[in-house]
């Protein structure tokens, strides 16, 4: 944490500094990054969102308790020092529990903090924008920030109680909320600095009447706006010059950058661009398991190619199906029926598909594919026509094979892109 809290101390020094949030469940793509951070030496953060990870299981099944677990022993595995390890949580607080009346859900909210904290979660981004039942849509600010500091003063509580380190905490929400713009939009509106302003002032009064002005310092991140989404097959990619503005107002906040969200598929000088601007925190999601998912669609065309019938993993048709008999993790994004749909389930930016890859037939898929090419490697050829970058990385001896190596290698050149972005000094992939 020491390190988080050093990276926002140097940024605010004037340094091009800033680290990325690694947003993921997908243990393939936890493999990928704790072998990123491990080569080029950085801090790993990885955060669960409260959908993902909650008291429930939330849709993966894991309490928080069980998703540290699961992130210190796959670190520990791949020998990466747990103290370059920070786990954070997104969008905590009643997002999972709208349907509820506002005092139910709050107090889940209540148990949802409490737990992340004592499960080790260090950076905890307070998220109480969402309306419960019976709410006004939308919220005032000051019940947004009321909520919030009910919900920091759990994190406090609890933290203390289990004699652990100090939390750090992020505050304020992105708009449209996470998902993905609709695909009409050309460009979004950038949160405005009178906005932006008024959410910080809001929240400061709110904690100072919950008795937590000390918490203040410790209030690194504010989630704003920048101008950046992506929908089902369209990006809208960062304009410095609207956000030139915004990002100059965060330099009067002594401890605090601005968070980006939804900066998946932004380009290499894009991202560059919004830790320079001050939006110091960049979080990746979808862009990763898209990345997963091209891989094995590549490999799969190799094993197609390669492989005698009859053995194949089938893995696209065992996706589809899986996607097909429970549709509810796509159905309300893609609207499109027939070949449009199929490509959509495919293809899309938002990545539903990712989803399903815990299905236990997928993941048995999956394990086939894997075998069959590992047991009879197939021709550089081969690779190079559907993996040219892999290959690339082979034939430089920057690579050994292996179909796991090659599906990790495509996940780490998304995430060299945040390394460079945030200012690491990166070795050849």
């Amino acid at each position: 944490m020491k390190e988080l809290l050093n990276k926002v101390k140097q940024h605010k020094n004037g340094a091009h500094v800033g680290i990325y949030s690694v947003c993921t469940a997908n243990t393939l793509v936890i493999e990928a990054a704790i072998s990123h951070a491990l080569k080029h030496n950085e801090i790993l953060l990885i955060e669960a969102t409260s959908n993902q990870v909650n008291q429930d299981g939330g849709y993966t099944g894991m309490t928080p308790s069980d998703f540290a677990k699961m992130i210190y022993s796959m670190a520990s595995e791949q020998g990466l020092s747990l103290e370059r390890v920070i786990l954070g949580g997104d969008h905590l607080g009643p997002n999972c529990w709208q349907d509820l009346p506002a005092a139910e859900a709050m107090a889940k909210s209540e148990v949802l903090i409490e737990q992340y904290v004592a499960a080790g979660f260090q950076k905890i981004h307070l998220d109480c924008s969402m309306s419960c039942k019976g709410d006004p849509v939308p919220l005032t600010d000051n019940q947004v920030a009321e909520r919030a500091a009910t919900l920091c003063a759990v994190a406090e509580r609890t933290w203390q109680k289990n004699k652990l380190d100090a939390p750090v905490y992020v505050i304020g929400t992105e708009v449209p909320v996470p998902g993905g713009t609709s695909e009409d939009e050309d460009e979004l509106a950038v949160t405005s600095v009178s906005a932006a302003n008024q959410t910080i002032a809001i929240h400061q009064q709110q904690f100072e009447k919950a008795g937590l002005s000390d918490v203040w310092p410790r209030i690194i991140g504010l989630v704003v706006q920048p101008g950046v989404e992506f929908g089902t097959h369209k990006i809208i990619h960062f304009e410095p010059e609207k956000a030139k503005e915004l990002g100059e107002s965060v330099a009067t906040q002594p401890n605090m950058v601005f968070e980006a969200h939804s900066t998946d598929y932004q380009s290499q000088q894009h991202l560059t661009d919004l830790v320079s601007n001050h939006f110091a925190i960049l979080k990746v999601g979808p862009w990763l398991t898209f990345a997963l998912r091209e891989a094995c669609f590549a490999l799969e065309r190799i094993e197609q190619e390669w492989v005698t019938q009859g053995q194949l993993s089938e893995l696209r048709d065992t996706l589809l199906k899986a996607m097909q008999d429970n549709p509810k993790y796509w159905k309300k994004y893609y609207s499109a029926d027939g070949l449009a749909q199929l490509i959509d389930c495919q293809y899309s930016l938002s990545d539903r598909i990712r989803y399903y890859w815990p299905d236990p037939e997928v993941t048995k898929s999956l394990s086939r594919l894997i075998s069959n090419l590992d047991k009879n490697p197939p021709p550089l050829t081969l690779i190079s026509q559907y993996m040219p970058e892999q290959y690339h990385a082979l034939q430089s001896n920057e690579l050994e094979y292996s179909c796991k190596a090659l599906i990790l290698h495509k996940i780490s050149l998304v995430l060299k892109q945040y390394s460079i972005a945030c200012g690491t000094t990166i070795a050849a992939i």
